[in-house]
Formats: structure tokens, C-alpha cells, sequence
């Protein structure tokens, strides 16, 4: 990461304003489509300048269609910008990019009800807190009991949270609450590297470090009744939290195909503005090997929040025997993926590159579980440690707005190196203990670098995105437990 992403504030005569939270970029230089951020003003100041640069060098791109998006979390990435959309036509010379993706391929949040309310935990938090983080292994590198031979691992990437359950990793029930019903299509475990499967032999399971964390959290408010009583939720109600992706492997699929992107752009004309912006025609070879990874990286994730929901069941078991632990949503937020919107009146088929941004599907919509289809898909909003986080639902606005895309988190405000010069991990760990938040992690380093300063205000972030309409609150959150990378 560069050392200094956060010094350059952005400048406002940039932009034309034309909403509260909307702001466009027009076309100029090599750019194809405009850039649209969706923000406030305060948020938008906040922003580093890198992020307007990066998100015109995305609207350069070739059959980019519509617009370049940023989200109201969005901060300087590694080509994109975090928080940033971008959908691209295959049939109109369209680009795919690792960078657009990201590192940490399907990275995402799933929200499980417990049945039970803050009252039932207070005297079990301890033993909870302890229990979890035996159970589910956290931290850089972290590895569990699980050992994938090439046979299962081949499987695993094909089948993805399907395979989990197979194995015994949770139920049936449990994928009619996934995205992609718990396996995304498309995948070719034969384009992912011995190095890429190496590496996540032994760590299926496991949280692993950086923002990546398990919490047992309690709702504080409601904002929409409706849409609450669809999602069984209310006030006091305590639920569980799981944000982590697809650890070694997805990082080493991104770092990879970069690499290659990257050689291979001249050959297909690309003229890239950013080396960090590598990328391929969809159509392809290179392109289509991606594809078929990167798709195999989005099983791994999906499998390893389903293994870390089976291991969160067990420790709950443990401790609270009494607690049924239903999942409620899983949503992915590095990604890339096909899917039919609507443009001037006719649905294409476009790749939806959403890097720290999460899918937010309207009321009605045919991938939503019928269960949750009358209000909406639940978006799964992560803040920091210590901090709330909210549930939201997709509008039948956000279509329009950013092809039904929201944001993903709080999204930093200070690199983690800074972090760790202003705060210490101990004495973060004993104020929060002091406000009833147990705290328990592998690494005191990795609780500085995640302290809830170094990250921008989630409620700011979260009205922006309901004000822009790209999806509506429903429910806030805060921890009580956080087991942490």
C-alpha cells in the first residue's frame, strides 16, 4: 500500500453536482463514459484525490458502458478505486480486471440470527469469546484442522459452499440463503495455479487477518419495520457477523493474472493508463482464463464462510446450546459477474465489476431468495472494530443508479501504518472490554492497524448510500464479541 494515500483531499470543482450525493466527472482525455461518486459532501472532501484518478483511468477502459462508480465508502485501491463499479459489455471489445476484482476474490459478509437477545449473552460473553476464537482460527496465515488433497480441493472450487455442506458444513437451507445458492457457475479449478492451491490447502475455515473478523453483535435500531419483520429482525435481537474471502488462493489468483494482464495489454491494443489497471478482452484467452479462476476463488470464499458458520454452530452449542443459529444473508463484495440490466429500455448482458462494493438487488428481483423477495436483498454493511454495522435492503433505484450496487463497509480513512503509530493494541483491547465489546486476537499489531479511527464514519457512509437511493437502512448493529485477524 502506498504510504501516503490519505494526504491529498479531494477538490470539489472537479465534479458537477447534481443531487445531494451525486457527483459526475465528465468525459475528457481518453475517458470512454463519465465517473459518478455518490456521497456526500463532507465524504466526498474526505476522499483522497487518487480516487478521482483512478476512477477516470477505469472510464477509459474499453466497452466500458454507462458510467465508472464509486460508492460513498470508496478509497484509493489497487487500479480501481475500493468501492468502485464498473460494468463492461463482452460483445463491445469489453475488459475483464483482476485489479477490478481485487486481491481478496469474494470477500463478503454473512449474517446468521442466534434467536436469542443481549439480555440471554451478558453472562456467557466471556466464555463465548474464548470458545469462538478456539474454534475458528484468525490471523496472518492462519491455519485450521481442515486438509484438502487435489481431489477435494478440485471439488471445493467447483462446488464451492455446495461442497461445504456435502461434507457436513451446515444445511441445505443454508444455500437458499447465498448468493448463487452457495456455488458460482463458470468455475475451472484447472486454471488455478499449484502455487494458488497450495497456499489454501490447510487454511479452508479460517478468518485470516486484516479487516476479517467474526462478531456477535446485538441490534440498537430499526429504520424500516417492514423490511425488519421480512428479515425476522428487531430491536435487542442478537446476530452473527462473518467477513472474511477466499484467504491465500484468491490473492494469489489476483497477483498472478495481473501479472499477465499486464504483459499481454499491447497485444490486444489496450493502452493501459495505469499498469495497476491490467486487464483482458472477456472474450479472450487470457480473459476467459480469469473468468474461470476467478469464479473458482468465488467458490472458495463461499466455502469458507460455510465452514466458518458450521465452526461458529459448534462453539455456540458449547456455550448457548439453547441459540438456533439461521442464516439470514451471505453477500459477496470482490467480484466480477454476469448478469441482465437494463439500459435505455433493453436488458444486456454485462460483467458487473463490483471491488468493495456489494450487489444490492431491488424488491422482486429473480435472484433474491423468495423468502426476502418482496423487500428487497439484504446488504450486509461491515464497520469497524467497535463500531456499528447496519443491514440494509436493495432498491428498485439502485438499477438505475449504479446497476444495483451499493457499498461494502466503512472503508479506511488512514493506512495501517499510521494506525499503529497512534494507537496501541493492548490498550484499544481494554477500552473496548471497558464498553462491553470483548476483543480477542491473535496479533495486539493487527488491533492497532484496525482501529475504529483508522476508518471513516459507517453511519456517514451508510446514510450517503441510502440518501442516493442505492439501498435503504433497515437495522444497526453493535459487537459484543469480535474475534479478530
Amino acid at each position: 500500500m502506498h504510504s501516503a494515500w490519505w494526504m491529498s483531499d479531494m477538490d470539489l470543482a472537479l465534479f458537477q453536482r447534481h443531487t445531494e450525493t451525486g457527483w459526475e466527472i465528465a468525459p475528457h482525455g481518453n475517458m470512454r463514459v463519465p465517473a459518478v461518486i455518490y456521497a456526500d459532501e463532507q465524504l466526498v472532501r474526505d476522499m483522497d484525490h487518487k480516487v478521482y484518478e483512478q476512477l477516470c483511468n477505469v472510464a477509459t477502459l474499453p466497452g466500458i458502458v454507462k458510467a465508472a462508480y464509486a460508492m460513498p465508502d470508496a478509497h484509493w485501491g489497487y487500479g480501481f478505486p475500493i468501492g468502485g463499479v464498473a460494468a463492461f459489455d463482452p460483445d463491445e471489445g469489453g475488459v475483464i480486471s483482476a485489479g477490478g476484482v481485487g486481491f481478496d476474490i469474494s470477500c463478503g459478509v454473512r449474517t446468521l440470527h442466534t434467536g436469542l437477545k443481549k439480555q440471554d449473552i451478558q453472562e456467557h460473553k466471556q466464555a463465548l469469546a474464548d470458545v469462538l476464537f478456539y474454534k475458528v482460527p484468525a490471523g496472518v496465515g492462519s491455519t485450521g484442522p481442515i486438509h484438502l488433497n487435489e481431489t477435494q480441493m478440485t471439488e471445493m472450487l467447483c462446488h464451492g459452499a455446495r461442497w461445504a455442506v456435502k461434507q457436513g458444513y451446515g444445511t441445505e437451507e443454508d444455500l437458499t440463503r447465498t448468493e448463487e445458492n452457495g456455488c458460482m457457475r463458470g468455475a475451472i479449478p484447472d486454471y488455478v495455479s499449484e502455487r494458488a492451491r497450495k497456499r489454501q490447502r490447510n487454511e479452508m475455515g479460517t478468518l485470516g487477518s486484516g479487516n476479517h473478523y467474526l462478531e456477535v453483535q446485538y441490534i440498537t435500531d430499526i429504520y424500516d419495520e417492514q423490511i425488519a419483520n421480512s428479515y425476522g429482525l428487531q430491536a435487542g435481537d442478537v446476530v452473527i457477523s462473518i467477513h472474511c474471502g477466499s484467504r491465500g488462493l484468491g490473492h494469489q489468483i489476483g497477483t498472478e493474472f495481473l501479472k499477465e494482464m499486464a504483459v499481454s495489454a499491447a497485444s490486444y491494443g489496450i493502452s493501459l493508463p495505469d499498469r495497476e489497471l491490467a486487464c483482458a478482452p472477456i472474450n479472450s484467452d487470457i480473459g476467459q482464463k480469469y473468468l474461470g479462476a476467478m469464479r473458482s476463488g468465488i467458490n472458495c470464499a463461499l466455502a469458507n464462510r460455510q465452514i466458518i458458520t458450521h465452526l461458529t454452530r459448534e462453539a455456540f452449542a458449547q456455550v448457548l446450546p439453547q441459540a438456533e443459529l439461521r442464516l439470514l444473508y451471505d453477500v459477496s463484495h470482490n467480484t466480477c459477474k454476469l448478469e441482465s440490466h437494463e439500459l435505455d429500455g433493453i436488458s444486456r448482458k454485462l460483467f458487473i465489476h463490483r471491488k468493495g462494493a456489494t450487489r444490492a438487488y431491488g424488491p422482486g428481483h429473480s435472484e433474491i431468495p423468495e423468502a426476502l423477495r418482496a423487500t428487497g436483498q439484504p446488504v450486509l454493511i461491515g464497520g469497524s472494530m467497535g463500531t456499528g454495522s447496519y443491514i440494509l435492503a436493495g432498491t428498485k433505484e439502485s438499477e438505475q443508479q449504479a446497476f444495483s450496487s451499493a457499498c461494502h463497509g466503512a472503508g479506511r480513512a488512514m493506512s495501517r501504518h499510521k494506525a499503529t503509530k497512534k494507537w496501541r493494541g493492548r490498550a484499544l483491547v481494554d477500552e473496548l472490554a471497558s464498553r462491553g465489546i470483548l476483543i480477542r486476537s491473535p496479533s495486539m499489531r493487527g488491533v492497532a492497524e484496525e482501529a475504529p479511527g483508522a476508518y471513516k464514519d459507517v453511519s456517514e457512509v451508510v446514510d450517503a448510500a441510502d440518501k442516493a437511493g442505492l439501498a435503504r437502512k433497515v437495522a444497526r448493529l453493535e459487537p459484543l464479541v469480535v474475534i479478530k485477524g
